[in-house]
C-alpha cells in the first residue's frame, strides 16, 4: 500500500502521530529554519526555503499539545471498496474490533467487438452492481448502528466504487463522517483491513515545496517522513 499520494504542488505522506515531532525536526534539517503556526484547525510549518508542511489537528495550542492529542486512541469506521471486493470494520487505537469482508466475481474488460462484447459488458455491469450492493449492505450493517460511537470514518480503495456507495441514502451518515482522504489499498481482505486500521492512526502531512524545488516533477518518496 502506498503511504504517499500526490497533491497539487507536492505530496501527502502518512506519519504515525508519535513520530510527528521528529518528522518536523527532520523537515527543518532538510529545508532550513522553520516557523510553526498552530491554529484551531491545523498546524503549518514553513521553512526558510519556502517549503511548507501542513496537517490537521484535534486541539492543542502548541506543537507538543497537538501531537499529544493526535496520539490519543480513536474509534473509527473503515470502508475499503474495490470493484469485486470490500472490507468494512470498526477499529480502536489501530486494532479492528468488528468487521465484514466479502468478494464477488467481476470479470475484467475485453477488447473484442460486436455482439459478444456487448453481452459480456452487460454481464460485467450486472456483476459489478451485485458486488457494490453487497458492499453497501455490509457498510449499513456494520457501521450505521455504531455511528454514535465513532470519531470518524476513513475510506480506502477505488473512488468510483466509493461514489456508488455514497449515493446510497442509507449510508449518508457514514460518508458525512468521512474526510477527503482515500487510502490506496489493494483488493480488500481482512489483512488489508488490519493494515488500514493502523494507517488510520497516521497523520497525513501535506508537503508543498514547488517554491523550493522549482516547477518540475515532484519526487514521490516520503522525504522527511522516511
Amino acid at each position: 500500500m502506498s503511504r504517499v499520494r500526490p497533491v497539487p504542488g507536492g505530496r501527502a505522506v502518512e506519519v504515525e502521530p508519535e513520530r510527528v515531532a521528529g518528522w518536523v525536526g527532520r523537515f527543518a534539517e532538510r529545508h532550513g529554519a522553520v516557523e510553526v503556526r498552530v491554529t484551531d484547525a491545523e498546524v503549518c510549518v514553513e521553512a526558510a526555503d519556502g517549503a511548507t508542511a501542513t496537517f490537521a489537528t484535534r486541539g492543542g495550542a502548541t506543537l507538543d499539545e497537538v501531537v499529544e492529542r493526535l496520539a490519543e486512541p480513536r474509534r473509527v469506521g473503515l470502508v475499503l471498496v474495490r470493484l469485486g471486493g470490500h472490507s468494512v470494520g470498526v477499529a480502536f487505537g489501530g486494532r479492528v474490533e468488528v468487521s465484514a469482508t466479502d468478494r464477488k466475481q467481476v470479470h475484467g474488460r475485453i477488447r473484442a467487438g460486436g455482439w459478444s462484447q456487448q453481452r459480456f459488458a452487460r454481464r460485467r455491469e450486472g456483476q459489478a452492481r451485485v458486488a457494490l450492493q453487497a458492499a453497501a449492505d455490509d457498510v449499513f450493517r456494520v457501521l450505521v448502528p455504531r455511528l454514535a460511537q465513532l470519531d470518524g470514518v476513513v475510506l480506502g480503495g477505488d473512488r468510483q466504487a466509493l461514489d456508488v456507495l455514497r449515493d446510497d441514502r442509507r449510508l449518508t451518515g457514514v460518508f458525512r463522517m468521512a474526510g477527503d482522504r482515500v487510502m490506496d489499498v489493494p483488493e480488500p481482505r481482512r489483512a488489508v483491513l488490519d493494515e488500514a486500521a493502523e494507517r488510520a492512526r497516521c497523520v497525513e502531512i501535506v508537503i508543498q515545496d514547488t517554491r523550493a524545488t522549482g516547477s518540475g516533477p515532484v519526487r514521490m518518496d516520503t522525504g522527511e517522513g522516511a
